[in-house]
């Protein structure tokens, strides 16, 4: 995982058939094995259980698949960073809502789940999208009543502390704020409304004041190859803090959250998803490899496109 300082703050790790990976500062398990020398699982920030799990998975035969998936849940539940799963990140209405995504580097297949209201295990309602739909992307409310017709509990994703940083949010005029080019969106809480007549507004004054960081935007990205060389990729978030509701970042996004391809090998970013939705790093990402370069090579060079 390389990272730079770019004005937003942004990531990307990848992995490479016959290479290995790209992890600085990242939680990397690629141990020795019975079964395969080669597995390896990976992730974009210290999340060391995530990892564990993935790696029992791995090692008990399970796919890469399994390994992303069951990887990915672990730092669900346990809110990893405040900015996985429930409880975390409350919109502008103060309610939490989840994304995630998973990708087969075989079939490169996806199974993706955006803006999820009100259910916890965002990655294994993915992975029923994965499974048992030919879609690729689920979203809203639509995307809860899927969840519910698959087994799953609907419940609330608010907590107390949620609730109280969204409402010390709003006790400071709901600032810093995703809008802009809106009339007193700078000053006070809204709902804010253009007014035509008024022409277009100073982006200085009425622009985006977030400022990116681990505790804002993040996401788990998760890498792993399995025993028999297959490559998978997900990533899970409860995306920005504050954000316009409905809102949907990167992180379910194919080639932006994560794209993973087994013949070249897999990466997964991290940052201003909106910013990563406009240019796909992660697919660009390994098709850099598939050109030759390896995983940090591949990861600096989209960074560099972003800068």
């Amino acid at each position: 995982m390389c990272w730079v300082q770019l004005g937003t703050v942004l990531g990307i790790l990848g992995i490479s058939q016959g290479v290995g990976s790209s992890g600085l500062g990242s939680s990397n398990f690629r141990l020795s094995s019975p079964l395969s020398p080669d597995m390896i699982v990976i992730n974009t920030w210290n999340f060391k259980e995530a990892n564990k799990r993935g790696w029992e998975v791995l090692s008990d035969g399970g796919t890469a698949l399994d390994a992303v998936e069951e990887g990915c849940t672990v730092c669900e539940e346990l809110q990893c960073d405040g900015t996985v799963g429930f409880g975390g990140s409350p919109d502008e209405d103060g309610e939490t809502t989840v994304d995630a995504m998973i990708m087969n580097g075989n079939t490169l297949d996806v199974g993706a789940i955006g803006c999820l209201r009100n259910i916890k295990p965002v990655m294994r309602v993915a992975r029923a999208v994965l499974d048992h739909t030919t879609h690729t992307l689920l979203v809203g409310d639509k995307a809860t009543q899927f969840a519910v017709k698959m087994g799953f509990k609907e419940e609330t994703l608010s907590t107390e502390q949620s609730l109280a940083m969204w409402q010390d949010w709003r006790d400071n005029n709901c600032q810093p704020n995703f809008w802009k080019n809106m009339p007193d969106s700078t000053t006070k809480c809204g709902p804010y409304h253009q007014n035509k007549d008024e022409g277009q507004f100073d982006e200085d004054r009425h622009g985006n004041r977030i400022e990116w960081g681990p505790k804002n935007h993040d996401t788990v990205g998760m890498l792993a190859i399995d025993k028999d060389g297959n490559i998978a990729a997900g990533t899970s978030t409860n995306g920005a803090k504050f954000k316009i509701p409905g809102r949907v970042g990167d992180s379910p996004i194919p080639g932006a959250g994560a794209y993973a391809d087994t013949e070249v090998g897999a990466a997964a970013a991290t940052g201003d998803g909106d910013a990563m939705m406009r240019v796909l790093p992660s697919l660009l990402a390994v098709e850099a490899m598939r050109r030759g370069a390896t995983p940090s090579e591949a990861a600096e060079e989209e960074l560099d496109l972003l800068a």
